[in-house]
């Protein structure tokens, strides 16, 4: 697979991050790599939250695949905190080369050493593609996701 490095996401690799954002069906809809600024904005506000994660996974200097985790404390389940990854993409010429399964792998593992006792995320409902790769990396299906457009 290569040398890889997982790290932090910087101001010079939005433009990519947004790039793999916007380059499927559904995010072509809703993303804007015309206009940066408000992702510039929201790099911002995450780098300031201790409990948020923007990463980039870099192979040979370009940005492959990003992904965000959330680190949540709450008081269910015993008050055990959680880990939500959002945000992930890979870049097109990168999916089937393992690089997924080790971004999430990494998200694990960084929810493990943040003392997390579970780790969730959600799919959009038409990935089925997505859907059957959590589903081999060992999650489950467990819940009805609902969002509310503001």
């Amino acid at each position: 697979m290569g040398d890889l490095e997982i790290r932090a996401a910087v101001v010079k690799d939005i433009p990519a991050i947004v790039g793999m954002l916007a380059d499927d069906p559904l995010g072509a809809r809703r993303e804007s790599p015309d206009d940066l600024a408000p992702y510039l904005g929201a790099l911002e506000r995450i780098s300031a939250d201790p409990n948020q994660r923007l990463v980039v996974a870099v192979r040979e200097g370009r940005v492959v695949g990003t992904l965000q985790l959330t680190i949540v404390p709450g008081l269910s389940r015993r008050g055990a905190t959680r880990s939500i990854i959002e945000g992930v993409r890979v870049h097109s010429d990168e999916r089937g080369s393992g690089l997924g399964t080790r971004f999430i792998e990494w998200a694990i593992e960084e929810s493990r050493r943040e003392n997390c006792r579970l780790v969730q995320l959600t799919s959009d409902s038409t990935r089925t593609d997505a859907h059957r790769f959590y589903e081999r990396l060992g999650f489950e299906a467990s819940h009805v996701g609902f969002k509310l457009q503001l």
